[in-house]
């Protein structure tokens, strides 16, 4: 083993990373600081800071990463219509970029000469902190214990975190995994990795099932922007405060939930359950405002975008050129995307009853079916016969 000095480790005080911590002092004989970043998990960070300490830690950093989280990530998201497979909003794959940036810069500022994860070897994570650290900062060594180490699963852990008195309170027996943050929860892994088999209703922490939802809609008015979100109701909200009350109204009723298998950046095919009710809300929001302020072909563009955009966030690729060079694309098509869109809510589903915005492209006077003079509609019979040129021009074998 080439020598660590001094790690610093992304640490949540679970079984996974306690026992992390502890190996790290056992296999590399070096000082650990643990760091943690707070993108909305809805944990006691107090109790972080002291199981890491607890477990031999030299210290513990907690990071309040939420605005940066929500304002520099998840609106650019929304902004690019990112929906990774047509179906994951990206929840995990975009707190990923935002904490992996800040631990480097904690690891330059305690001094530490490496860092370290808990991700597993199969998953997307370890893809999206380490490609993150080789752009932002690649003096400082990775260390991922999953890809090193003789502990293959989760009894083992156990009885590693035994054998050092760990103060984890896990227990071997776990239906699946979960990541929550501010834009989402997702479920994973366990009784979920069958396909077939439905996810049970006491599982979701966060949204109502459409049954017990309430029996009266609620309508939300969200106004964007530049593409993002600004008001909610007629109310200014920072980005914290306006996700959390999406999140709130959406989740209460049954809205954003997402049963899918995708595809893994590694190459296989898993199992997600996931949970984004204020981010469902947004996305169909701000289509709606786009759909009457984006020009025809600049939509076409974006849209184009999208699937690559969400991609490349969904396999780590944050911190590239092409991501540069796509999101500037996008920015510059949202700059006249400003407006509202009102949406009804109900047992789950989400209905667009309206949308205005002072940039609007939408004329009634030329829309209209009753008679204008605003549009000849002879015209069209010139349009027609020069888009069909090439048609009548294209020899086809049976026609011959």
């Amino acid at each position: 083993m080439s020598e660590v000095k001094r790690a610093l480790l992304a640490y949540s005080g679970g079984l996974d990373t306690s026992v992390i911590l502890r190996w790290l002092i056992e296999t590399y004989g070096c000082e650990v600081v643990c760091w943690c970043g707070d993108v909305g998990q809805d944990e006691d960070l107090d109790e972080v800071v002291d199981k890491a300490r607890a477990t031999g830690a030299a210290d513990c950093v907690i990071s309040d990463l939420r605005e940066e989280f929500v304002r520099d990530y998840v609106y650019p998201a929304i902004q690019a219509g990112a929906i990774y497979e047509g179906s994951y909003l990206l929840g995990t794959s975009l707190a990923r970029p935002v904490l992996a940036k800040e631990q480097a810069r904690v690891a330059r500022e305690v001094g530490a000469d490496a860092v370290a994860h808990g991700c597993t070897g199969k998953g997307n994570d370890q893809l999206r902190f380490e490609l993150a650290f080789q752009a932002l900062a690649p003096e400082l060594r990775v260390v991922a214990p999953w890809r090193e180490w003789d502990l293959r699963g989760r009894s083992e852990l156990m009885e590693y975190a035994r054998r050092f008195d760990i103060p984890v309170g896990a227990t071997q027996a776990k239906p699946y995994s979960i990541d929550r943050n501010l834009f989402h929860i997702s479920y994973e892994g366990g009784v979920l990795e069958d396909p077939w088999r439905a996810p049970d209703e006491e599982m979701f922490e966060w949204t109502r099932s459409a049954e017990s939802a309430p029996d009266q809609p609620a309508e939300v008015e969200v106004e964007f922007e530049r593409g993002r979100p600004v008001a909610v109701d007629g109310r200014a909200l920072a980005p914290v405060e306006l996700l959390t009350e999406l999140n709130r109204i959406a989740a209460e009723h049954g809205v954003g939930r997402v049963d899918i298998v995708e595809d893994r950046a590694v190459g296989m095919k898993s199992r997600g359950v996931y949970e984004t009710p204020g981010g469902s809300l947004l996305h169909a929001a701000h289509r709606a405002v786009e759909s009457l302020t984006l020009d025809r072909e600049v939509m076409l563009e974006r849209d184009r975008l999208s699937p690559r955009i969400a991609q490349l966030i969904y396999a780590g690729f944050w911190f590239s050129p092409e991501m540069d060079m796509l999101r500037a694309a996008v920015e510059q098509s949202q700059q006249y995307v400003s407006g509202s869109a009102k949406l009804r809510l109900y047992k789950g589903s989400l209905t667009l009853l309206g949308r205005r915005s002072p940039h609007s492209l939408y004329d009634e006077d030329m829309a209209t079916f009753e008679a204008d003079e605003s549009y000849d509609q002879a015209d069209a019979t010139g349009f027609i016969r020069l888009n069909a040129l090439r048609l009548k021009l294209r020899r086809r074998p049976e026609s011959q």
